[in-house]
């Protein structure tokens, strides 16, 4: 059977809602192409179109029903940004040595199909200050489309996702630095009842499966400790965006007080 035709690359992406928006302009404003928005956003978008102006980049007040169209969904938020879609890179040489020295803990998802439930996941791993996530080139992985911005609400901004040709051999790489939990259906540790890892000079690494068949065996074999959220039995699990939330909040209990002060204005990087 001839492998499946490759799908186009997307070269933007199309983000949407106001927190997402002010997200972009604040972490990458060169990438912001186009700017639409309706009357009620008018007002709030000031200091966007007047960067924009300067840079001679389109911006636009627009009927509901055109940015509709220009956004692909009703769910728009009344502003529309049009930006370069990010280049997924591998890590580079050197660099699980850097992160490890800085304590900072990552996720690794295994075909995780739903762009929502991707956003999702990157929205919670911003929240509790996960710097990165990793992905594999699988066509059962779903990539930050407008989608997966849309419902992470600026939390893509803030994680870098890493794009590899195969999780196992980098998760066996990752193990000489880093504590690798994978999440558990049945079995595994009770996670009311098990301490977060604290392995001394050992960041941990959570690894989330596939919302409908879990881990693969590579990457369950990787795993040095499972952990499993428990519940009341009447269905067996967890939606995979709400379930690493969940884990994400047991892995960085004490870390860091997860209530941060109300964002101010949106500053604009030069």
């Amino acid at each position: 059977m001839p492998a499946p035709a490759a799908k186009p690359a997307m070269r933007s992406v199309n983000v949407c809602g106001f927190k997402a928006v002010a997200a972009a302009f604040a972490r990458r404003p060169k990438c912001v192409q186009r700017l639409f928005f309706d009357a009620a956003t008018a007002p709030k978008t000031g200091e966007f179109c007047k960067w924009l102006a300067a840079e001679r980049r389109i911006y636009r007040q627009l009927p509901s029903e055109e940015l509709e169209r220009i956004a692909g969904t009703i769910h728009h938020g009344g502003i529309v940004a049009v930006t370069e879609r990010p280049v997924l890179r591998a890590p580079r040489f050197g660099e699980f040595a850097e992160w490890q020295r800085a304590g900072e803990p990552m996720l690794i998802l295994d075909r995780i199909g739903n762009p929502h439930n991707l956003g999702a996941i990157a929205r919670s791993a911003a929240f509790f200050g996960i710097p990165r996530m990793m992905i594999a080139r699988h066509p059962q992985q779903a990539q930050p489309t407008d989608a997966a911005y849309r419902v992470a609400e600026g939390g893509l901004e803030h994680v870098q996702i890493f794009e590899v040709a195969s999780l196992p051999p980098i998760v066996k790489q990752l193990r000489e630095r880093f504590l690798v939990v994978g999440a558990a259906v049945r079995g595994g540790k009770n996670l009311e009842t098990t301490r977060p890892p604290r392995a001394p000079g050992r960041p941990t690494v959570l690894l989330l499966g596939n919302e409908e068949t879990g881990l693969e065996p590579k990457l369950q074999s990787l795993c040095e400790l499972f952990v499993r959220i428990p519940g009341g039995g009447a269905v067996e699990s967890l939606n995979v965006s709400a379930a690493a939330a969940i884990l994400l909040h047991w892995m960085t209990i004490g870390t860091h007080d997860n209530n941060p002060a109300p964002p101010g204005k949106p500053r604009l990087s030069p």
